[in-house]
C-alpha cells in the first residue's frame, strides 16, 4: 500500500505534516507491506499552476497512491480525488508522518468521502 502525506520538510517518516496538501513543500510517500514500512520517499511538490487545485490533484495522482492523508483539503480537490477513486483520510492531530501513519494503521482516521475540510468565506 502506497500512502501520500503532504509535508513541509523532507525528513522521511519523521517529517512534520503539512496543514494543507496543495501548499505543502513535499509529498512524503510511504510504502507499507504487511504492516511494515518498506520505503519512504520525499518528493518536492511542483505546486499549483494558474491558482488551480486541479493541478495539485494531478500531482498527487501521478504518484499512484492507494490513499492520501491530509490535515486539510478544499471541497473541489476532495471531490476530484473521490472522482478518481483515491481514498482521502483526515488527520488534524498528528504532528509527524510517523504519528499519522500509526493512526491510519490503527484505523483511527476519518475517510472524507469526497468532502473538503476547509471553510473559505
Amino acid at each position: 500500500m502506497k500512502l501520500v502525506f503532504p509535508t513541509n520538510e523532507n525528513q522521511g517518516y519523521l517529517s512534520k505534516r503539512g496543514a494543507h496538501f496543495g501548499k505543502a513543500k513535499f509529498y512524503t510517500v510511504v510504502t507499507i507491506e504487511n504492516g511494515d514500512i518498506k520505503d519512504v520517499e520525499g518528493i518536492e511538490n511542483p505546486g499549483h499552476k494558474s491558482g488551480s487545485c486541479g493541478n495539485a490533484v494531478t500531482n498527487i495522482l501521478s504518484l499512484k497512491p492507494d490513499a492520501l492523508i491530509v490535515g486539510g483539503i478544499g471541497a473541489r480537490p476532495a471531490e476530484g480525488f473521490a472522482n478518481a477513486g483515491l481514498d482521502v483520510y483526515f488527520d488534524s492531530e498528528s504532528k509527524t508522518i510517523k504519528e499519522s501513519l500509526k493512526a491510519f494503521l490503527d484505523g483511527k482516521l476519518q475517510k472524507l468521502e469526497g468532502k473538503g475540510t476547509c471553510n473559505h468565506k
